[in-house]
């Protein structure tokens, strides 16, 4: 549910700025268009914690890869890259869904 509301929320900005959290080496790589990449990446979040919930066995490693971008991108803004460090231990949850939806999904 988080993903979800999170993605929603790239639209709102109500939880936060989400494009204080895009740092300008990649604002600069997609032309300055960096609040239309942001809205990009809601709508993948959305779809991400979509997928997770209906099938967590495919979908959970999607959004391991997702969170491993997202620490690649907190730590090229160094006054947030100890939220990278929280990331990690959400991939690694993710992981772990990853593997108890296969172990318990056929039986």
């Amino acid at each position: 549910m988080a993903p979800i509301l999170a993605g929603v929320d790239n639209f709102f900005h109500v939880l936060t700025d989400w494009d204080k959290y895009l740092p300008g080496v990649v604002n600069r790589l997609v032309g300055g268009h960096g609040h239309a990449l942001m809205l990009v990446v809601g709508v993948i979040e959305v779809a991400a914690g979509i997928g997770v919930a209906l099938k967590p066995r495919i979908f959970s490693y999607v959004v391991a890869a997702w969170l491993g971008a997202i620490i690649i991108n907190l730590l090229l803004i160094p006054a947030i890259s100890t939220f990278a460090l929280r990331d990690f231990g959400l991939l690694l949850g993710a992981l772990a869904l990853g593997q108890l939806s296969r172990e318990y999904a056929s039986r």
